[in-house]
């Protein structure tokens, strides 16, 4: 029994570490602390025929509004950003992420090829004025 319960908690100090690396990591937060805003973040696969579609849209946003830090991570062959993505949608309330291509700014979820570039441009400028 005793053998049982030292497993226990060794796991348990694993799970509660790796939580808190993963949330000093880079993985959004939903509150604006300390004049903080969560990151912009545009999600896409490198096959996604939809993501190929915005590309010229998302380059141009970045080239455009380099001071909001747009991160551009590929989801399908790279399990970080994976990771980044699964916790983006949970912390905007989503339990079952979309798909791609994805905008996440806290709890603002744009997805596809028609609602991004038509609401994107306007997030962003918000985003910059909530900046300043």
């Amino acid at each position: 029994m005793d053998r049982t319960l030292k497993i226990t908690a060794a796991i348990l100090a694993i799970v509660i570490v790796a939580s808190i690396a993963i949330l000093y990591a880079g993985v959004p937060s939903q509150k604006v602390a300390q004049g903080k805003l969560p990151p912009i973040y545009y999600f896409y696969g490198k096959e996604c025929p939809h993501c190929a579609k915005i590309e010229p849209f998302i380059t141009n946003m970045t080239a455009k509004y380099p001071d909001a830090g747009i991160q551009v991570l590929e989801v399908w062959h790279n399990q970080t950003n994976q990771q980044i993505y699964d916790a983006a949608n949970s912390a905007a309330g989503i339990s079952s992420p979309p798909g791609v291509p994805e905008v996440v700014i806290g709890k603002t979820v744009l997805v596809g090829e028609v609602d991004i570039p038509a609401k994107f441009e306007g997030l962003i400028q918000d985003y910059l004025k909530k900046k300043q």
